[in-house]
């Protein structure tokens, strides 16, 4: 059966890898085993949103508008000026917001919107940090693109180097996702960062396409967003977008919700496309999104309980393993020499299921793989599990 050929490319779906590594493995402790490879949240989500859901039952008969819904879109528009700092009547709900079936899907069709057939006389390029999400890769791939992967590592502050980008790929870059903060090392894209990105896409005329799905769980300031970039720059928002989700921020992963939001001519064509391949969100779950989007206190009470986690993980792995505290996000990134070996034996000796680095990132150009030396926790159990997980990896490695 004859297939797209670029599907040949797609090896780097890092769960499927790490079964691999561990289908033989059986661990030799009795100890409960601890997932620590998703980052999946397992903080419940509050209550307001079960409440919603229950009194809009009597839509889910209908089909839901595209687009989002009015009400969805208005809370969107003024969380985002709350947030960012945008000046009011900056951003209209209308022109400057789509609503998603969560990011992943957003993320993946924007790729097809933006990657022509060719720029520059020769293939498109598609920026992808290295580490990166799997999605920036799988898009720019099957958009036909070369994705160019730029290794974010400790001498850089785990954020990709701009100065560093040779100006050829440059003038070839047709799309660069970003994210902030990171995943998985958790660092933030300062303000100055971001002018910078924004300065590049505009001077190159490609697009910036900024993840900020983690933006709500931080450690000590909010992250600054591509947003709040454009609004300081003063020029609008033209070639940027920014992407969003209740996964995180609210613990609500499985409510498949999120929004992409920034230029309007972006916006109004994504949104043409997403009328052939997207997916429509179902009315009660735009209500819910709705009402959270419009709640902050269940995102605080959230934010707080990650603080204290990171409090345990520093308490108990400060001086080991390059830890640092992440300014961002839910995962650990901690250098072990060796990823997939200490995967091996985390699993082995003490029930603890990691994630190797390597898998989410890629050596390219010659240079080794910058996450074959790591590996990624997602610090996401409740306390008690954290301190056990904690205790048994200092007695492994």
């Amino acid at each position: 059966m004859p297939l797209n050929p670029q599907l040949d490319t797609l090896s780097d779906y890092p769960f499927e890898a790490l079964r691999t590594l561990l289908n033989l493995v059986t661990p030799r402790v009795n100890d409960a085993p601890i997932v620590m490879s998703l980052g999946e949240p397992q903080h419940q989500p509050p209550a307001l949103l079960t409440e919603t859901l229950a009194a809009h039952a009597q839509e889910w008969n209908r089909y839901p508008p595209m687009a989002g819904i009015p009400e969805l879109r208005q809370a969107i528009v003024d969380w985002l000026t709350r947030r960012y700092r945008v000046p009011a009547g900056a951003l209209d709900p209308d022109r400057n917001i789509l609503t998603l079936a969560g990011t992943k899907e957003g993320l993946y069709l924007f790729s097809s919107l933006v990657v022509p057939r060719e720029k520059a006389g020769g293939t498109p390029v598609v920026l992808v940090p290295n580490p990166y999400y799997l999605v920036y890769n799988g898009a720019a791939t099957m958009a036909g693109a070369d994705a160019v992967f730029l290794d974010a590592t400790r001498e850089n502050h785990f954020m990709p180097d701009l100065a560093a980008i040779p100006r050829e790929t440059l003038e070839r870059t047709a799309l660069f996702y970003l994210c902030s903060p990171a995943n998985p090392q958790g660092t933030v894209a300062s303000l100055d960062y971001l002018k910078q990105a924004i300065g590049l896409a505009r001077q190159y005329d490609f697009v910036l396409a900024v993840d900020e799905c983690y933006a709500e769980i931080y450690d000590r300031a909010p992250p600054p967003g591509a947003l709040e970039a454009c609004a300081a720059l003063g020029d609008g928002f033209d070639q940027v977008v920014v992407f969003h989700s209740l996964s995180k921020r609210s613990s609500a992963a499985g409510l498949r919700s999120g929004f992409v939001a920034g230029d309007p001519k972006l916006i109004g064509h994504f949104s043409h496309l997403r009328s052939y391949g997207g997916c429509q969100v179902p009315l009660p779950i735009q209500a819910a999104a709705t009402a959270l989007w419009r709640d902050e206190a269940h995102v605080e009470e959230n934010r707080a309980r990650y603080r204290r986690k990171f409090d345990i993980a520093e308490t108990a792995l400060a001086g080991r393993y390059g830890f640092y505290r992440p300014d961002g996000g839910f995962f650990l990134w901690l250098e072990v020499g060796d990823g997939e070996a200490a995967t091996r034996r985390l699993w082995r000796e003490a029930a603890i299921r990691v994630l190797p680095g390597g898998y989410t990132a890629r050596a390219a150009d010659g240079r080794a793989n910058p996450g074959e030396a790591y590996i990624r926790l997602a610090i996401v159990h409740d306390e008690a599990i954290l301190e056990t997980a904690f205790e048994r990896i200092r007695r492994v490695l």
